[in-house]
């Protein structure tokens, strides 16, 4: 069956791009810098808006954006001055090259068999010692909401995933709350793994 994720973002590109800039909370980007060296490789993967990219931009790091979605892709480029590669999740074939994989609420959007199809291809895509930051909304039903389909996480389901992959190490992982004003409340799963 098609996942008519991609879509829904074509056709609400500019809207997903403004919703974006209402998330003015950098928690989590800090955090997930504060493993890496100063002007460390950088993939946003599933980049949107190019939000996140800008701010690792202004902090020095050398980033590569990506997103599948042609809309997002345009709007990202411009808003960024630079080019964002349009690219699927599954289309990632770089081998050692980055220091560290940003897939914040961005690889969720793909069904559970082709998730653990993706992490070998982020894990080939890493220098040795690199860093995976990932985010998932909360619970462990999939579907669809709407056009956009979700593979949900909790802590049970993501250990048993990450068990799969011996070169993964999980240094921290947590849950934090809805960061959509006027949006109904929902938590996220978060985690930085580390190539071994």
């Amino acid at each position: 069956m098609h996942n008519t994720t991609i879509d829904y973002f074509n056709e609400k590109a500019q809207k997903c791009f403004d919703d974006a800039f209402t998330i003015t909370e950098r928690t989590n980007q800090d955090h997930f810098l504060s493993f890496l060296n100063s002007g460390a490789s950088i993939l946003d993967f599933g980049c949107g808006s190019g939000r996140d990219s800008r701010y690792f931009m202004d902090k020095g790091f050398d980033v590569t954006s990506a997103d599948g979605s042609e809309g997002m892709c345009r709007l990202a480029s411009q808003y960024l001055g630079k080019e964002v590669k349009l690219m699927e999740f599954n289309e990632l074939d770089d081998v050692n090259q980055y220091d560290a994989i940003y897939a914040s609420a961005s690889i969720m959007h793909l069904e559970y068999e082709k998730l653990t199809e993706l992490f070998p291809k982020m894990i080939r895509a890493l220098k040795d010692g690199g860093i995976i930051f990932v985010s998932f909304k909360y619970g462990s039903e999939d579907g669809y909401l709407g056009k956009r389909y979700y593979t949900y996480m909790n802590e049970e389901r993501f250990a048993q995933m990450m068990k799969q992959f011996d070169e993964l190490k999980v240094i921290e992982q947590g849950i934090f709350g809805n960061e959509h004003p006027g949006q109904p409340d929902f938590r996220w799963l978060w985690a930085i793994l580390k190539k071994a």
